[in-house]
């Protein structure tokens, strides 16, 4: 049997949440974004965020559903997210031992899997809140994004799947492609009802950062939404 270390996972993600990049820069743009593309698949009043980190898709979920519980295993983040948003249930759980006698009509798993370690038993655990016309909305990096097909040709990554500094600072396990990503839903007894993309990123955060104007920033996410297999962020959207 695997065995899962708790203390271990929960002691993981508050040392990621004290030196968080997941709101800095433009990366708090492709997280609006994404917040803007999966708003088109959201469905009834009740909503759960698994991961809200920082709250930037929280605050979207907010305005849109009158009943709103935000899992996070970072008390940091917690405390941060209670403070702000006083209507939400915040719960300060790890999604491994988050138990719910609630239905959702809509689940968020925004850069959730590539975290976790069993991502496929993430899945049928959400699987079995989720209510029967609702749905499972997923964002995740893709490993197929035109930077890292960059970096693996530079020298700067030994393949697309690799772990860089970013990811290994944000305390990724994996990193997607499309066919695996669409995998771990099947897997776990989901059915696929979208696969889309957004964000073509040819270079690094820290360059766009530096030299790119929000204009530029808004062009390219939506560029990704015609290229999804090369773009930077890839989604499912699930049912039963």
């Amino acid at each position: 049997m695997d065995f899962f270390n708790a203390t271990a996972e929960s002691r993981r993600l508050d040392d990621i949440a004290a030196d968080s990049w997941y709101a800095k820069g433009v990366s708090t743009a492709a997280a609006r974004y994404s917040a803007v593309v999966l708003s088109r698949f959201w469905r009834g009043e009740r909503c759960l965020e698994l991961g809200p980190a920082e709250g930037v898709m929280t605050g979207f979920l907010a305005n849109a559903f009158p009943q709103l519980t935000l899992v996070e295993g970072a008390e940091l983040f917690c405390r941060d997210l209670r403070r702000r948003f006083p209507q939400a249930r915040v719960v300060h759980s790890l999604f491994e031992e988050f138990e719910t006698a609630e239905s959702f009509d809509t689940i968020i798993l925004g850069h959730v899997l590539e975290h976790v370690d069993k991502p496929e038993a993430i899945l049928r655990r959400v699987k079995k809140y989720l209510a029967p016309e609702g749905v499972i909305c997923s964002a995740v990096p893709n490993a197929r994004s035109l930077h890292r097909q960059a970096a693996v040709i530079m020298g700067l990554l030994p393949g697309e799947h690799a772990l860089n500094d970013t990811d290994r600072h944000h305390g990724h396990r994996r990193v997607y492609d499309p066919e695996s990503f669409r995998l771990d839903f099947l897997n776990a007894g989901l059915k696929i009802r979208f696969f889309g993309g957004y964000w073509i990123k040819p270079v690094s955060n820290a360059q766009i950062d530096s030299n790119w104007t929000p204009e530029m920033v808004h062009a390219f996410m939506q560029l990704g939404e015609r290229y999804p297999d090369i773009a930077a962020e890839i989604y499912v959207v699930a049912g039963l």
